[in-house]
């Protein structure tokens, strides 16, 4: 990895953040100033809340302040994740305005407490992930292949092309690269025909297509191939591969979920003439596939008998 120069950005991007789910507030970390009754710290999260937290629509930005030493270690970055020098920290601190911020260091030490700090200092809610990099990876919490993030543009955003009049596939790879790459990533859609000549003039990343590397291989799709390329094989993620791919390879069979987002799929599909459109609103329903894949997938429902009681 090369130097950081002071306001560079090195990887990876930031989201806006949700409330505390009704648990995690028991479990933040607790800071004990000097004698008497230990206090919440309001300064800190936990690696499990942030876990809870990566994937959604509200999640935090997260700022990897990492040395450059510490990078080569291990160059992997938590999902989501942005690379920043934390000696440029107020040059690009209101980057982050109506953001909330979760910063890392290599043990969440002095390099994280003091760009939250600053953070905070300019009106940004900053929050320390407790125990940094370090901490997150003894969880054994997921970690993204920095190798396979595709180069980035002059505002660190990844570029990315495929053909046009998306289904499944095209928008399922959007959506996780959104959640768990790069929250920034720009998507072009094209005819397919011309999917090939944009990606060399517009320096953009093809995928989705014949012969190129983020594409089908064997009898998985795409979104199998993301997953593996960014080392992101966590059990939610790894079901809604197998959802997307009966409903992309015409093969519902593989779970019962998969004619539900075909059906799903194909109804955004009518709804909107524009690609992008249709993405942003297809988000949505990715995110709920997940939410259930995660949180959801043992839960039933009925119709209540409401009889009364003897």
């Amino acid at each position: 990895m090369h130097a950081l120069t002071p306001g560079a950005i090195i990887v990876s991007r930031g989201y806006p953040r949700l409330p505390r789910e009704a648990t995690a507030e028991r479990s933040r970390p607790r800071s004990q100033p000097g004698k008497g009754d230990a206090v919440p710290s309001i300064t800190l999260i936990t690696t499990s809340q942030l876990s809870r937290l990566i994937g959604l629509p509200q999640a935090p930005a997260i700022v990897d302040v990492r040395t450059d030493e510490d990078c080569r270690a291990d160059p992997r970055l938590l999902p989501g994740s942005l690379r920043r020098d934390y000696r440029a920290v107020a040059h690009w601190a209101l980057d982050y305005r109506d953001r909330s911020v979760v910063v890392l260091c290599q043990k969440g030490q002095k390099l994280s407490e003091g760009t939250a700090a600053w953070l905070r200092h300019e009106g940004i809610s900053a929050e320390v992930l407790e125990g940094g990099f370090d901490g997150w990876k003894k969880a054994s919490e997921p970690l993204v292949r920095t190798d396979t993030i595709p180069p980035r543009d002059e505002q660190g955003r990844t570029l990315w092309v495929t053909r046009s009049r998306p289904k499944i596939d095209r928008i399922a790879c959007p959506w996780l690269i959104r959640r768990f790459v790069d929250p920034n990533a720009i998507f072009l859609f094209v005819n397919a025909s011309e999917v090939t000549s944009v990606a060399e003039r517009f320096k953009a990343t093809p995928f989705d297509i014949e012969g190129v590397f983020w594409s089908h291989r064997g009898e998985t799709c795409t979104f199998d191939t993301m997953i593996e390329e960014f080392g992101l094989r966590t059990q939610p993620l790894l079901h809604l591969a197998k959802i997307v791919r009966g409903a992309d390879t015409a093969r519902p069979d593989l779970v019962p979920e998969c004619a539900g987002l075909l059906a799903a799929s194909l109804g955004y599909s009518r709804m909107y003439k524009d690609d992008l459109p249709q993405l942003e609103a297809a988000m949505a329903l990715y995110d709920a596939f997940y939410r259930w894949c995660r949180d959801a997938r043992e839960e039933t429902h009925n119709w209540p008998s409401h009889q009364p009681r003897s």
